[in-house]
């Protein structure tokens, strides 16, 4: 067991995040029949409603998650609306996490010097997904004028949805 710096054993608190397992209740056994068998019925009752209640647990957790989907697309869209109306990253914007989650990985961008558009994958960045999607117009730049000593900076243009898969035609 780990000691404190003053010698004491330390809490499992201490040793960081670890799994403990509570002990099962202890119900002490009435000595009467009758108090046996209504213990034993309540208990039986106790387990089943467990079982009930982490039922309908799991059902409005999905259902919560469902409406947080939907709201995240929601925002993503009315965001979108926005730039188009206004042609300018707009403070406040959805957050990366909140973009991807609503159904927009993708960000449209367009280079400041040669118009040239591109995708951004805002899975594949290095920032925090709690970044706001127009805090990235001053981080992104345009590979095909990096490549000539340029850096311009990106314009943000719209999140979008990935494509799907369209099969070729013959």
């Amino acid at each position: 067991m780990r000691k404190t710096a003053a010698g004491r054993p330390s809490s499992p608190s201490d040793q960081g995040p670890a799994t403990f397992r509570m002990a099962a209740k202890h119900h002490p056994t009435p000595l009467s029949g009758g108090d046996r068998k209504a213990l034993k019925k309540e208990l039986e009752k106790a387990r089943a409603m467990t079982g009930i209640l982490a039922a309908q647990s799991d059902e409005l957790r999905a259902k919560g998650d469902a409406l947080i989907r939907q709201a995240d697309r929601l925002l993503a869209e009315s965001w979108n609306e926005r730039m188009w109306a206004d042609g300018e990253p707009i403070d406040p914007s959805p957050t990366v996490d909140q973009a991807i989650n609503g159904g927009y990985p993708l960000l449209q961008i367009e280079c400041s010097r040669c118009k040239a558009p591109s995708q951004v994958d805002l899975a594949a960045l290095p920032h925090p997904p709690t970044t706001f999607v127009h805090d990235l117009a001053g981080r992104l730049r345009c590979q095909k004028c990096a490549k000539s000593g340029r850096r311009p900076s990106a314009t943000l243009l719209q999140l979008i949805q990935r494509p799907r898969n369209v099969p070729p035609e013959d």
